[in-house]
């Protein structure tokens, strides 16, 4: 019989099977025939490799820990579903911009299959757990606590007070830690090796989120944290100090790619001459100071220059004979001792149509300058304060209320600058950035604003969960019934404004549907299935739209319908699906046929669902394909889906 399984199956899923599972896969030596661990075989190997093995350890602990890996290593529970309407508009058909209404631990869980290391760039803004912002811990995850207590590898008692504080809507310390664990431990996967996460945050979480975010993408990534001055007059409720400012955190992959900062207007008004050749830049006296500036601290960086005024011919020499007609210039310090140049000598010949002799009034005496080019200027390595105006929370106020939307629809939407930045110094200009708290759209509306300014292709993929808003609301008396109407509103809005032709695609998720997996725990020939034939149009659709990401296509990219002999399938380069009931002899042979003689129709991957095909069906599919060569010698698997 073909292999048939369900993407939806949890009963094998504990807090470490995954993590288990990859032991197994890359370090099988590890593990005796009964499934053991043996430790000392994985130890072996890190001191053949060198490395110390260390007794100490830290790490941070909370109720609700072991629940939290339990949650991040679950299989979604959810199914995909694409606007259809909205997708089609001529803006949004071609689009690799995403827009995905639901749980955002869902939806990553949903993208990892397709987005595994393709993220250059997350971008979260998360509850901050003030007390006061709307944090409370939701999970309608049913378990008993016994079950709990074996999935999460917990005692009984800790079991029971797990499921106390998830049920009562905490937001105590323990509860932020649990809900944001599983997401940033799912994050990490789709981020590319030289990809980055920076993390809004305030003092009330930022201590924790430090420790947690050591432990999921390691200590040794970490890369700073950023005070970010977006309110510079201080908060006036404040008991002792006005707080003027947040918190970000950086933590890379592995090996980051980051491009730094471009010159600020203040920096560029300094280059503020032209050569012959319409170059601008600005005068670098070449004379070293600072550290190891005398003459015998390198005595590599001591050479003369000769210049003679007449002729303006410039060369440099070692020697102190100075020729009739020219000037020799040597870097002086301020005390009249011999000092040193910034460059070596090999250095100045490689870049001698840079150098400028000039004569400096103040000093008396003549040096040489650097035509130091603004088109050369690299870019700036930010410090790890932000003072900068674009960040301050004001302008994102003033961006949202310029876009047609009134303040009081959504409070405090962080500024364009800040993502703006963020994106400057991780995101190239094709690059993707991730975002899974959307809010008020400011980083799709960021990406949109900073690729209208430079001619870039970013894009973005933003996570916003249908969120109610209050009935008594500005945004509700607007029409705005959620927080993602609001996201979807100012993305569209924005667009408008900057005259933005990329559009964007959206996604939801949606419940799977009632009866669905009522019987999939025993499958058999015996087993009374749920009837696919009733299934609608459009819950066909859904269930190919979370099928094919799970077997790698992106959520943008389209599914070509395929008649085979009358019978419909559906495919993409590699996978094709068989969703309907009706499959016959005449579908099978133009299937075969296609297979055969066209050069463009190479599938490795077959996928039946399961409810349409019944086991006779099945069995006869899959003696079909095991009696046939196929001629070109395309090796296919064959899997049932439910």
């Amino acid at each position: 019989m073909p292999k048939k399984k369900s993407i939806y199956d949890n009963s094998h899923i504990t807090a470490n099977s995954k993590q288990l599972d990859l032991l197994k896969q890359h370090f099988p030596n590890c593990f005796d025939k009964e499934g053991n661990f043996i430790s000392h075989k994985m130890e072996e190997i890190v001191g053949n490799a060198g490395l110390e093995l260390s007794r100490e350890s830290y790490s941070l602990n909370w109720l609700g820990k072991s629940y939290a890996r339990l949650l991040a290593n679950e299989n979604p529970l959810t199914l995909l579903r694409e606007d259809k309407v909205h997708n089609a508009k001529e803006e949004n058909r071609n689009s690799e911009n995403l827009l995905i209404k639901g749980d955002n631990l869902e939806v990553l869980k949903h993208l990892v299959n397709a987005y595994s290391e393709q993220i250059k760039m997350i971008y979260i803004d998360p509850p901050y757990n003030t007390g006061g912002d709307g944090f409370v811990y939701n999970d309608d995850r049913k378990f008993t606590v016994e079950e709990l207590q074996k999935l999460a590898g917990v005692e009984r008692d800790e079991a029971k007070r797990i499921l106390e504080f998830t049920a009562s809507k905490a937001n105590s310390h323990s509860a932020w830690l649990t809900f944001m664990y599983p997401r940033l431990y799912v994050a990490r996967e789709l981020l590319r090796e030289d990809g980055v996460i920076f993390i809004s945050i305030d003092d009330n979480e930022v201590s924790q989120l430090k420790l947690l975010c050591d432990e999921v993408f390691g200590e040794e990534n970490f890369v700073s944290i950023i005070s970010n001055v977006n309110n510079p007059k201080g908060r006036s409720d404040d008991g002792f100090i006005a707080t003027s400012h947040e918190y970000g955190l950086i933590y890379k992959k592995n090996e980051p790619k980051i491009f730094g900062w471009k010159p600020d207007e203040k920096i560029i008004k300094r280059f503020n001459k032209k050569d012959e050749e319409g170059r601008i830049y600005r005068e670098i006296d070449l004379r070293k100071t600072g550290d190891n500036d005398r003459r015998e601290d390198r005595p590599n960086l001591f050479y003369y220059f000769l210049f003679n005024k007449k002729t303006k011919d410039l060369y440099i020499s070692k020697s102190e004979d100075i020729p009739n007609g020219y000037i020799q210039i040597k870097p002086i310090k301020e005390n009249g001792e011999d000092g040193n140049w910034r460059w070596e000598e090999k250095t100045a010949l490689l870049k001698f149509d840079l150098l400028i002799p000039k004569y400096m009034k103040v000093r008396e005496r003549w040096g040489i300058f650097e035509k130091d080019l603004l088109e050369n200027k690299k870019n700036i390595k930010p410090t790890s304060t932000w003072t900068l105006k674009e960040v301050n929370s004001e302008r994102g106020s003033e961006q949202f209320i310029g876009l047609g939307l009134k303040k009081e629809i959504f409070k405090n939407p962080k500024p364009l600058g800040l993502i703006q930045k963020v994106m400057e110094f991780g995101l190239d200009t094709n690059d993707t950035i991730l975002d899974f708290f959307a809010g008020s759209g400011t980083t799709a509306h960021a990406v949109m604003a900073l690729n209208a300014e430079d001619g870039g292709n970013r894009k973005f993929i933003t996570v916003q969960i249908p969120e109610k808003t209050d009935s008594k609301s500005e945004a509700y008396k607007a029409g705005y019934e959620t927080i993602f109407d609001i996201t979807k509103a100012r993305i569209e809005k924005a667009s408008e404004q900057l005259q933005d032709k990329s559009g964007f695609k959206i996604f939801e998720t949606t419940p799977i549907f009632e009866g669905y997996l009522d019987e999939l725990e025993e499958l058999n020939e015996k087993t009374t299935l749920f009837n696919g034939a009733e299934l609608s149009t459009d819950e066909l659709e859904t269930l190919l739209t979370t099928w094919k990401v799970h077997d790698g296509m992106k959520l943008h990219e389209p599914l070509a319908a395929m008649d085979l002999g009358g019978y419909v399938a559906y495919g993409s380069s590699n996978t094709l699906y068989f969703m309907d009931k009706g499959f016959n002899v005449e579908a099978l042979k133009a299937f075969v046929a296609k297979l055969d003689d066209d050069e463009t129709f190479e599938p490795s991957k077959l996928v039946l669902f399961g409810y349409n095909f019944d086991s006779k069906h099945q069995r006869e599919f899959k003696e079909a394909l095991n009696n046939y060569t196929n001629k070109k010698s395309i090796e296919l698997d064959m899997v049932v889906r439910y």
